[in-house]
């Protein structure tokens, strides 16, 4: 019975050994592992929102420094009197946003770097910290707003200040033409909470963070907070208290960025604070954002805990049943190896008894010649199982591969969707850009043009000129305009007769036409006028026709044709070039699908579709390859 035990032994442990220690111990490593990864993609997180936060600041900074710069260079200064200008600079600092503006003389250097580089003719901004009586010196409203009574705080470096009467400034000169000086401004960031509030919700937009988390932002002068949304009680911003001693050391004194846990103010944050440096390069101060520790961490543990949970229950659950299946074996090959001991030993009649119910052991036992028949019987319906599993496998194969085929088109279209939106937003943020330096310009030249008036007729072409490119541009940002917002543009009150339309047209291509050796085949027939902007009309035919010239590079027949059809306008561009594919075909409407490699955005006949639908109309395509290729438009009579 010894072999017998050795069997039981192996097959307990082959039952039990992956359960209660092979999977223990995955366990355990996959939740350490697991833990350490979560906290990993919380540092990942905070990181990312720092780096939001200090690109927002530089942003603040260029756009002060940009705006401080174009009125330093202003027709309006320039004309403004000595007596006029305290009133000009006070209404500029009201309309810049900023807590000081005042004008240097081209021999006042002093100890800012940023102004004498401004003297030295460079525009220059940066983070500065005024001391009181400096900050007092400009305006003694700024240096009592600046002061802030310190808080004693746990864990910070003890100190024997009762407050911080310094200032956080956002540093700008830019100088003025000719040497003549320079301008200075800046905005005050001790208690400045609407700056520090933006930044909040720029990092931590409404729902980016779970419900009981909470995201806050702050600017340190050294280590005390000037400005903050940290609350030291329910309604009292943290304003005068101070960033634990091992944070201020690293940051501060090491140059470090700090990304990971940290004690602000009274409970644990997951942190990132990165060091301020003045114009002078010192290290003055911090930028920190981060986010409410506990509610991570509580979702982490319940986690870990539900996973457990599960764990122990199925082991309690399938040990049981392990045991069974155990037994199930290893009894009759007990009694079997028991038995076959006894016919050792001369007792021929001993037998099993275990009948024939006790599973596939007992059956070996005691009907091994007819297993062996069995197993040829079940072998030939394997085998026809297979090759119905194979053909099924195969029908459910080709149904994937339709299945991934559609996949493939809806993801196409989703990407040409999200690059279309992105495109029509940086088109819409392009002409708003645009549009502000050419009012500014628009509204220099009228001012030298009234200037001027006595001498206007010397300069009278070279002012038409100005106004026309000012003009086109204008025209240009419309057609940007009108690309992102198309129903706002356009004009459904034009009526036109395509037929004059097309004879317009013509003589705009006219150059390519003499460069490709193309002869013009057109039949115009006289029709009604249709319901269409003349210029989007122009804009279909030249891009149609265009398109026609490239396909005949060794020269050919342009065919265009207008006739009336039925309640509306028929038009036709041909050509007698390569034509297309089928495949080429089927997407030559797709946004941003071209065939000129490196020579066409793949918008044009996008375009095209969209403004003949706007208007009602519509546009199809037939092309044979090698042959050539024709576009057809209708559009409906302006009467309907």
């Amino acid at each position: 019975m010894g072999n017998a035990g050795s069997v039981r032994f192996r097959l307990l442990a082959i039952a039990l050994l992956p359960t209660l220690v092979v999977l223990p111990v995955f366990f355990a490593v996959t939740a350490w592992n697991w833990s350490g990864r979560f906290d990993e993609l919380l540092i990942t997180k905070v990181n990312s929102e720092l780096t939001i936060a200090s690109e927002y600041m530089n942003s603040i900074l260029d756009d002060r420094s940009l705006r401080v710069g174009a009125l330093a260079n202003s027709a309006r200064l320039a004309a403004t009197t000595d007596d006029e200008l305290p009133n000009l600079l006070s209404e500029e600092r009201n309309l810049l946003g900023l807590d000081f503006l005042y004008a240097v003389g081209p021999g006042e250097r002093g100890k800012w770097p940023i102004i004498n580089t401004a003297l030295a003719g460079t525009a220059s901004n940066g983070i500065d910290i005024f001391a009181s009586d400096d900050l007092r010196a400009i305006s003694p409203t700024l240096a009592s707003r600046a002061r802030i009574p310190l808080v004693p705080t746990r864990a910070a470096v003890p100190t024997t200040r009762s407050e911080e009467n310094r200032a956080m400034i956002l540093h700008i000169a830019a100088p003025l033409p000719d040497g003549a000086g320079a301008l200075v401004g800046g905005v005050l960031l001790n208690r400045n909470l609407g700056f520090i509030d933006t930044i909040n919700d720029l990092v931590y937009p409404t729902e980016s963070l779970p419900e009981d988390s909470q995201g806050t932002a702050t600017l340190f002068l050294e280590d005390v907070r000037v400005s903050t949304n940290v609350r030291l009680f329910q309604d009292e911003r943290a304003l005068g208290t101070r960033v634990s001693a091992i944070v201020r050391s690293a940051v501060l004194d090491e140059g470090r960025v700090w990304l990971d846990r940290a004690f602000v103010v009274n409970d644990w944050y997951i942190s990132a604070y990165e060091p301020i440096i003045d114009t002078f390069g010192n290290r003055v101060g911090m930028l920190y954002v981060g986010f409410l520790e506990a509610p991570f961490e509580t979702a982490k543990r319940r986690t870990i805990a539900a996973f457990a949970f599960g764990f122990v229950a199925i082991m309690v659950l399938t040990i049981p049943i392990y045991l069974r299946w155990a037994a199930q074996i290893f009894r009759p090959l007990e009694t079997t190896l028991a038995t076959m001991e006894r016919v050792e030993h001369g007792d021929l009649g001993a037998r099993t008894n275990v009948g024939t119910s006790s599973g596939e052991i007992t059956r070996v036992a005691a009907h091994l010649d007819d297993l062996l028949d069995q197993i040829e019987a079940r072998d030939k319906k394997l085998r026809a199982y297979a090759d119905d599993l194979n053909a099924r496998v195969a029908e459910r194969t080709a149904e994937l591969e339709e299945a991934n085929k559609n996949l493939e088109a809806t993801s196409q279209q989703l990407i040409v969707s999200e690059k279309l939106a992105s495109l029509g937003e940086i088109a819409a943020g392009l002409a708003h850009e645009i549009n502000n330096p050419v009012a500014v310009i628009q509204g220099n030249v009228d001012l030298l043009q009234s200037e001027l008036a006595q001498t206007g007729e010397t300069h009278k072409t070279e002012f038409q000129l100005i106004n026309e490119q000012i003009q086109a541009i204008n025209m240009l940002v419309s057609k940007i305009l009108q690309f992102t917002r198309p129903d706002e543009f356009a004009d459904f009150d034009e009526t036109h007769v395509p037929s004059t339309v097309i004879r317009d047209t013509l003589p705009l291509i006219n150059h390519l036409l003499g460069k490709a050796k193309i002869d013009v085949d057109l039949h115009l027939d006289e029709t009604r006028p249709v319901r269409i902007n003349r210029t989007e009309l122009q804009q279909v035919l030249i891009n149609l026709m265009v398109n026609a010239i490239h396909a005949m590079p060794r020269g050919g027949v342009l065919g265009i044709r207008a006739t009336q059809d039925g309640r509306g306008t028929r038009m036709m561009v041909s050509d007698t070039g390569t034509g297309m594919p089928p495949d080429v075909k089927a997407r030559v409407f797709d946004p941003f699908f071209t065939t000129k490699q490196g020579g066409g955005t793949g918008l044009g006949l996008s375009i095209t579709r969209q403004i003949l639908e706007r208007y009602g109309g519509r546009i199809d395509v037939s092309s044979t390859e090698g042959e050539g290729t024709q576009f057809t438009l209708w559009l409906p009579d302006a009467d309907d």
